[in-house]
């Protein structure tokens, strides 16, 4: 569908309003942000998308309110795999609290120009060829059923990502973080007595803070096609769900042992949502409301049954 410039440049304007309140004035300084400090920033991103899907609900009518609030569910509820592996990357390259932030806060820039692409990459293909959603229907029942059968004993190993291991044999890295610089003017290796530039280990953990949000994006991009092909609506959900990340991420991170069970109840909305769209080929449409419906009836209680289950954690008893 194609909107006015207006409502285009009111959701920019939104963003960059966020953005600059972020990094301006609520982090305007490298600190360790607490859990309180997390919940509340998390709250005030969250209040913001929720105050956005308003708008959509009132200018754009019922369906593409719905729409909107089960893209940005979904994404949103997706995002906690992605907060586990960037807690694991931060603790593999040994990254200060303090500086985590900013590390995200980058990864949360990069990550919306690269959702652009890919879901005007998806617009594109789906407007030239329709049967597309039907691969994009079958490849998120594949992967719902994949999640519910995977090990929960496979562990990820940082040190062995090929990736990494590419980057520092063909660039100058030093041995450890500088500050929160991403560059340092260091000596040249090669003993020429000039000074040259070496990217930080801090750096080095963006890069692999991007390339997690890629890999995720590749569940997350075809679920909200599949909600709605609606470019406007895919793109405002998807972006206003990962500007919280970053804010969100100090809260999951340490607490994220209480949502073991959720991942369950995130694979079957990937396989009601692929079925959603398989079953239109049936001439059975499930409409907006009971998706809605659906889809956060099963995360509520994925969280509740995570957060019973582990009720006895000693993690938690811990923390009690």
């Amino acid at each position: 569908m194609n909107y006015p410039w207006w409502m285009w440049a009111s959701f920019g304007i939104s963003v960059l309003v966020l953005m600059v309140l972020d990094l301006g004035v609520l982090n305007k300084k490298d600190h360790k942000i607490g859990v309180k400090e997390s919940l509340k920033l998390s709250a005030f991103y969250i209040s913001a998308g929720l105050l956005f899907g308003g708008w959509v609900w009132y200018a754009l009518g019922p369906k593409a309110g719905m729409d909107y609030f089960t893209g940005f569910l979904v994404e949103k509820s997706l995002s906690m795999d992605n907060v586990f592996v960037m807690s694991l990357v931060f603790t593999y390259f040994a990254v200060p609290a303090k500086f985590q932030h900013r590390v995200l806060l980058w990864g949360i820039l990069g990550a919306i120009v690269m959702r652009g692409i890919m879901i005007g990459l998806g617009a594109a293909l789906i407007h030239q060829f329709s049967w597309i959603l039907y691969i994009f229907g079958a490849f998120l029942v594949f992967t719902g059923i994949k999640m519910l059968w995977a090990n929960d004993e496979e562990e990820t190993d940082i040190s062995k990502n090929p990736l990494i291991n590419w980057l520092k044999g063909h660039f100058r890295f030093t041995e450890k973080i500088e500050n929160h610089d991403f560059f340092v003017k260091a000596p040249d290796p090669k003993g020429t007595g000039k000074s040259v530039w070496w990217a930080t280990p801090l750096f080095l953990t963006l890069i692999m803070v991007e390339i997690s949000d890629v890999i995720f994006a590749v569940d997350s991009v075809p679920a909200i096609f599949a909600i709605t092909t609606d470019t406007f609506i895919v793109f405002t959900s998807n972006i206003f769900a990962i500007l919280g990340l970053r804010a969100l991420y100090f809260a999951l991170a340490a607490m994220v042992h209480r949502f073991e069970y959720l991942k369950y109840s995130l694979a079957v909305v990937l396989v009601f949502i692929g079925a959603k769209i398989l079953l239109v080929n049936f001439d059975i449409k499930i409409p907006s409301p009971i998706s809605l419906g659906v889809t956060f009836g099963l995360l509520v209680i994925g969280v509740l049954y995570s957060l019973w289950k582990t009720r006895n954690d000693p993690k938690q008893l811990m923390a009690e």
